[in-house]
């Protein structure tokens, strides 16, 4: 079973759905640097939106790939 995230586009306002593959979570020693991000399929801007603990938890949860930095 697959998991979907709700997202949207800052840009174009779209609302779609993304499956864990879509998305990239990088986690970081502070708020500003913990993120996910991913490319708006309807208009390829690339999106970045903050992720507080409960965001980190539903993607790593969901199989969302995470990227650790110091």
């Amino acid at each position: 079973m697959s998991v979907a995230f709700k997202a949207s586009c800052p840009d174009c306002r779209a609302r779609f759905e993304l499956d864990a593959g879509a998305l990239r979570l990088a986690i970081g020693g502070s708020r500003r640097t913990t993120f996910y991000s991913f490319t708006c399929p309807e208009c390829a801007a690339p999106v970045r939106k903050p992720a507080g603990e409960r965001i980190v938890e539903l993607l790593t949860g969901g199989g969302v790939s995470t990227l650790r930095s110091v």
